[in-house]
């Protein structure tokens, strides 16, 4: 006898469209209230009124407070309303299609600029939440993480190309990587600093090149002199 047919369930587009909307209203209200009053100092229900959605709509959008965190963080690393995996991101397609360590260090840089406009904010009250609430420390502690296993495959790619340091290990690489692609190095330079995006991703990236490439110093200096005096 014929196994039953199984029927699919029907999405209807119209409802999809208007979920989306519900949880990008959800989380841009929530990442202004978390980045000026701070986590603790929000309630689920300020971010469901100041979203113009009911409290359960907005449960079912997003969920809790720590997930409607982590949503935000997952939004502000992919640039998108949903989590995005690395390995799908699209300065990561770009890396693995550079030949040359120096090409894939100028496209992270310039991605981790353009990363860090959105994510820092949200980063730094996640920081500051994690001291006083278990559930934002293990978001924290699960972002950091993966953040630095990403970092191990990143220095991978990048050894594959010959032009790393002998002296440097793959751990010490992703580290440093790691240790300059935070949240907190780009408070200090450009929020604390003054510094322009466009200033911090030059320096990044020549940073990245002096410290990890072999001969790293003289090529910063042949590109100096290449451009000229400034």
């Amino acid at each position: 006898m014929p196994e039953p047919v199984k029927s699919r369930p029907y999405r209807s587009p119209a409802r999809t469209e208007q979920s989306e909307r519900t949880r990008a209203a959800v989380l841009d209200a929530a990442r202004e209230l978390f980045t000026t009053q701070g986590y603790t100092g929000t309630t689920v229900r300020a971010i469901a009124d100041r979203a113009g959605v009911h409290l359960d709509t907005l449960y079912a959008a997003v969920g809790r407070k720590p997930q409607i965190m982590l949503a935000l963080v997952e939004s502000a690393l992919s640039g998108q309303t949903d989590a995005v995996t690395a390995e799908e991101r699209d300065y990561v397609r770009r890396i693995r299609e550079c030949d040359r360590a120096t090409e894939m260090i100028d496209v992270y840089a310039a991605a981790v600029t353009a990363i860090q406009q959105r994510l820092a904010p949200v980063f730094t009250a996640l920081r500051v939440a994690a001291d006083a609430d278990e559930s934002c420390a293990a978001v924290w502690r699960q972002v950091s993480e993966r953040r630095a296993a990403n970092m191990l495959l990143l220095a991978r790619d990048l050894r594959s190309t010959g032009e790393l340091r002998d002296d440097l290990s793959d751990r010490e690489v992703a580290d440093i990587v790691w240790s300059m692609n935070a949240a907190e190095h780009w408070d200090l330079l450009v929020v604390r600093r003054g510094w322009s995006p466009d200033r911090f991703n030059a320096w990044l990236a020549d940073a990245w090149r002096r410290l990890l490439l072999a001969g790293g110093q003289e090529e910063a200096a042949s590109r100096e002199g290449q451009s000229g005096p400034s």
